[in-house]
């Protein structure tokens, strides 16, 4: 039997911790396979698809900035990919290439793990209208919350997230009283990374049973999750989605659907210290 070989490509790709979680994984399960981190510029990404099947790859996910170039690459698509504009995992199905998303999954996967019951808590503030707003987005509809109140300072990009997603879903520029009511605060912009400490809404305005996510990872605590924690809210840090994000890829590469673990979430942790 052949190794299975998988991968994730992105320009620049160093930075990726993907191949930590497969191959801790691989070697977990004991399986014969690889997963390999490929920096490929995108120029040269159409031709790096074509050639996935005759180098023997299983599939791989993709990362900045190729999820659209993968988006309109790939032969067949799933359900999360189309409602979600981009893809982030490959696949080959009966010989034909397939892309699909599984950010929305890993989201909610994290929620399932840390606040159980959490889809009962809308209604749902989502700060950003990028990328990831979109999977979380899908997300929450999927798990049948039917309040979805987008907030970006450009209000015209939340107006054309509210416009894909349809009712239900209404975009603001502004937080204002929207989390009088709110009982799910979901950031998916950048404020909280590292060097940029600005709080993207105060959770001081949510009611006691609210959940706080952020899914910026580095730092775990962004300031809003601390602000959060400091008013006694529940919230959830957004390693948890980087993990279980992973893990339909690597039960379609390798045939064995892998366990987010403590020990898996403490190496990474360990990592993301390591290089502060």
């Amino acid at each position: 039997m052949a190794e299975k070989k998988a991968f994730v490509t992105g320009h620049p790709i160093t930075h990726s911790r993907s191949p930590k979680i497969h191959g801790y994984w691989l070697q977990q399960y004991g399986i014969d396979g690889s997963y390999q981190a490929i920096d490929v510029a995108p120029v040269d990404f159409a031709d790096f698809l074509k050639s996935l099947g005759e180098e023997g790859y299983r599939g791989g996910n993709v990362t900045i900035p190729h999820k659209e170039a993968a988006f309109a690459g790939v032969a067949r698509r799933d359900h999360a990919a189309d409602e979600i504009g981009a893809v982030n995992t490959l696949w080959f199905e009966d010989g034909v290439l397939w892309g699909g998303n599984t950010d929305g999954y890993g989201f909610a996967a994290n929620l399932d793990d840390h606040a159980p019951g959490w889809a009962a808590n809308g209604p749902a503030v989502v700060l950003g209208a990028g990328g990831a707003s979109r999977a979380v987005i899908n997300a929450l509809k999927e798990r049948g919350i039917k309040d979805i109140r987008i907030v970006n300072r450009t209000l015209a990009r939340a107006e054309e997230l509210s416009r894909h997603f349809g009712p239900g879903v209404s975009a603001h520029g502004a937080v204002g009283e929207l989390l009088a009511d709110a009982g799910l605060l979901i950031n998916t912009t950048a404020l909280g990374m590292h060097g940029n400490a600005t709080l993207s809404a105060d959770p001081a305005g949510l009611p006691d049973h609210a959940i706080v996510t952020d899914i910026v990872y580095v730092p775990l605590e962004t300031p809003l999750l601390a602000a959060a924690r400091a008013r006694g809210l529940k919230t959830v840090d957004g390693l948890g989605m980087l993990l279980h994000q992973a893990v339909p890829g690597f039960e379609r590469w390798f045939g064995r659907k892998p366990e987010v673990t403590s020990e898996l979430r403490s190496m990474i942790v360990a990592d993301i210290e390591g290089h502060r």
